[in-house]
């Protein structure tokens, strides 16, 4: 089950949902509308590897905006912050983003309760596209869970991407006992 506009508007009433900056009129029928924000990163070696940590370039989209290439990754982030106490959030590319070439993430599309923080995209393109800081970008969808959680994300011990800032955070993969 998806919440509703209705419901979406009543946990962020309640405070259960945070969204940062909140426009009601972002606010789809089941869906809320994130924008891109300022920053963009890219890993600085050719080869990533999963053992070690990966460093990234960060830059600002200029005004005029920023084409994207094929066959690059580009960690992006959202415009909003937010938080999620009591539902299972998920960020999903817009349909006109995905009618341009554009991939938001390419697995990390669910969030965990207790997430607070702006999104980290994982963003990749078809074809060169430019695109600009404060376009739409995707959506967030919320999912009611069944059950109590024990450990909400921004409490767990060794939580590698809680309190996300508003530039892109690059893989913490290299934290893990492998």
């Amino acid at each position: 089950m998806i919440l509703s506009d209705t419901r979406i508007l009543e946990e962020v009433e309640k405070g259960s949902i945070v969204i940062t900056p909140w426009d009601r009129a972002k606010l789809g029928s089941n869906s809320y509308d994130v924008h891109l924000g300022k920053h963009l990163a890219v890993y600085k070696d050719a080869v990533l590897d999963a053992k070690r940590h990966n460093e990234v370039a960060h830059f600002e989209i200029p005004d005029e905006g920023f084409v994207l290439q094929p066959d690059q990754l580009y960690l992006g982030v959202t415009l909003e912050y937010t938080e999620t106490h009591h539902h299972v959030p998920f960020l999903e590319g817009k349909s006109s983003t995905g009618r341009l070439g554009i991939d938001i993430h390419a697995t990390a599309g669910k969030g965990d309760i207790g997430f607070c923080g702006h999104w980290t995209l994982e963003i990749s393109c078809k074809v060169p596209v430019r695109i600009y800081w404060g376009m739409p970008i995707g959506q967030l969808i919320y999912f009611p869970l069944e059950g109590e959680v024990s450990v909400a994300y921004d409490k767990k011990k060794g939580a590698k991407y809680s309190h996300q800032p508003d530039r892109p955070v690059e893989s913490m993969m290299w934290k893990n006992s492998f």
